[in-house]
């Protein structure tokens, strides 16, 4: 497995046993199939979100810095460009609210 195959993994599991451990004990006591599937659609919402914008930026950062170094006018519209997957998290937190 290679190291970007175990991140993916470890946040794919974090992300499932925090859902399931955050039940409250009367919602535990009258869990159905589908409150269930809800909880686990709502971790995913979040989390695979999450974890696609830092892939994202991961990447998108170190070019930033490059670009920077040798023209630091073009700064402010680089800027950007790194800030804007951070939209996949607003909308993977909007995601909660929806479903």
């Amino acid at each position: 497995m290679t190291q970007y195959n175990k991140i993916v993994l470890a946040s794919l599991v974090f992300a499932l046993a925090s859902t399931g451990l955050a039940q409250e004990a009367a919602q535990a006591a009258s869990n159905s199939s589908q409150e269930g599937l809800i909880a686990v659609g709502k971790g995913l919402a979040l989390g695979l979100g999450a974890v696609g914008t830092g892939i994202a930026q991961a990447r998108i950062g170190s070019s930033l810095v490059g670009a920077v170094a040798e023209d630091p006018s073009k700064a402010g519209s680089l800027l950007l460009y790194f800030l804007l997957p951070e939209t996949l998290v607003i909308f993977g937190f909007l995601a909660l609210f929806l479903i």
